[in-house]
């Protein structure tokens, strides 16, 4: 914005050019040229001009009209491609693309910041026709009747829209997305935008408010905005545990006041308790909570042994395989039994009577494993004798 007389300019450099970032440039020069001026020449943006027809009044943005008003000064229009009649305003873009680059002293616009502004008469002067140079603000003072003064009154330059909030409590605005309370989804706000905020009001209160992001695709949240709707899923969740793990037994009522009565933590084995029905069936786990009940354990540890003792499959007996052949001596195999006759019993007391034979095969071969040669010299047998009664000879051992 340049003035007409003192050729005082005022430069600022937004990331937009949207309704609030134009009004409040303007705002921002009135408070460098501490006043406003009786009248503004613009050009045919759509911020402030709606329409414009060759031969016909033009027709300006209601809004920008209702700013005017406030600070009292009137609106001239440029006609159609006719930058030569605002050509003060356009003699001072030329002269920032050109001293921009080389002047220190003007401030430097970051990433994504908005409203840096400056008063180009105070750092640096050009030679214009007829000797008229860009005015400072001490050559301004003295003309004090040249711009009238501001209103005391504050101008809401906020740009206003309605739209509902999503499933998600979030409002979109230039793609960005922020938060409001959670108990305003799916309801219907109204969004104020500012150049530096963003303010989100329900039924004319205000209920959010954030800074405004200048990136893309942002998800601005206040922390404070989930916490009621994280209690709510809490206290659901926690419900519809208690619900499942009533169904598990009809005695899950008393084990659930054993656990509450003895753990600290009792929604933590309720859900244990809940998954190891889900592996190992209801039935199984209805049994476990019995014997849970009966022998006083409540936790989700004693039920979970339970249940793997009852499912663990004890393995059978299999085949006994010997591999030493000298074992197959030690096994004895019992004769079978069966009923005895008279001639079996005859010779059975026979056989009692009778001494009873060692097999000597079978004592050699182990004495000669063991290397003793002076026990099998007394292996030898002494000379049988013939019993006079039975007419048998009988073997009778030195040892």
């Amino acid at each position: 914005m340049v003035l007409c007389h003192s050729r005082l300019m005022y430069v600022e450099f937004t990331v937009s050019q949207t309704m609030e970032h134009f009004l409040a440039a303007h705002e921002h020069a009135f408070a460098a040229f501490q006043g406003c001026p009786g009248r503004l020449m613009i050009d045919n943006l759509k911020s402030a001009v709606l329409r414009r027809v060759v031969g016909e009044a033009p027709t300006f943005n209601p809004r920008y009209v209702d700013f005017a008003r406030h600070w009292g000064f009137g609106i001239s229009a440029c006609n159609v491609a006719k930058g030569n009649e605002k050509g003060r305003v356009e003699n001072g873009v030329g002269y920032i693309k050109k001293k921009f680059p080389e002047r220190s002293g003007f401030p430097r616009l970051q990433r994504g910041e908005s409203g840096r502004r400056a008063v180009a008469g105070d750092h640096c002067k050009r030679a214009y026709p007829r000797g008229n140079a860009p005015a400072t603000r001490g050559s301004l003072q003295g003309r004090a009747g040249a711009v009238a003064p501001l209103n005391p009154m504050p101008y809401d330059i906020g740009r206003i829209q309605s739209q509902r909030v999503s499933k998600q409590f979030r409002v979109a605005l230039d793609t960005n997305h922020y938060s409001v309370p959670a108990e305003l989804a799916s309801q219907r706000v109204t969004l104020k935008a500012y150049p530096d905020r963003v303010c989100i009001y329900h039924q004319d209160k205000l209920v959010a408010r954030h800074v405004r992001s200048y990136d893309r695709r942002q998800d601005i949240e206040d922390p404070d905005h989930p916490k009621e709707l994280l209690a709510q899923r809490r206290k659901a969740r926690e419900q519809r545990l208690l619900v499942q793990f009533l169904s598990l037994s009809r005695h899950a009522q008393a084990y659930l006041e054993g656990i509450e009565q003895r753990r600290m933590n009792p929604r933590h084995h309720l859900r244990k308790i809940v998954a190891l029905g889900e592996i190992y069936g209801v039935d199984a786990l209805d049994r476990a909570i019995r014997d849970g009940i009966e022998f006083a354990a409540y936790s989700c540890e004693y039920i979970a042994n339970i249940l793997a003792m009852r499912a663990r499959e004890t393995p059978a007996h299999g085949a006994l395989y010997l591999t030493r052949r000298q074992d197959l001596l030690d096994i004895e195999i019992p004769a079978p039994i069966s009923p005895p006759t008279k001639g079996m019993a005859m010779s059975i007391d026979r056989r009692m009577a009778s001494p009873v034979q060692i097999s000597t095969d079978a004592l050699r071969a182990q004495l000669g494993l063991l290397k003793l040669p002076y026990l099998l010299e007394r292996l030898n047998p002494w000379p049988r004798k013939r019993e006079p009664s039975s007419g048998r000879m009988s073997t009778i051992w030195r040892g």
